[in-house]
């Protein structure tokens, strides 16, 4: 029997977090503490000088990308977790 995933290539995935907090105390490197969903991780934000508390971003690889509105970033997240779903529901008997 042939997987689903068979001949599908790997993707990453530029995911939508909230900004918690911005440190600019080293002027050469902006780094943001961004939580995605409750998990909090530490994101680049150099490129994105206009970035403030509480904007959402999205991130890839550790790097803010650009600035999302909320409701853009939310819709996002909902879609990810229905595709969450929608995989768990194809594969029952691995989750």
């Amino acid at each position: 029997m042939k997987s689903v995933n068979e001949g599908v290539e790997d993707m990453c995935l530029a995911v939508p977090g909230k900004v918690i907090s911005i440190d600019k105390s080293n002027p050469n490197l902006a780094m943001a503490k961004v939580d995605f969903s409750g998990i909090s991780k530490d994101i680049c934000v150099q490129w994105l000088p206009e970035v403030r508390t509480g904007d959402y971003i999205l991130a890839h690889v550790g790097m803010a990308l650009n600035i999302l509105d909320e409701e853009e970033a939310l819709e996002t997240l909902n879609l990810i977790r229905e595709l969450g779903e929608f995989e768990e529901n194809l594969h029952p008997e691995s989750v």
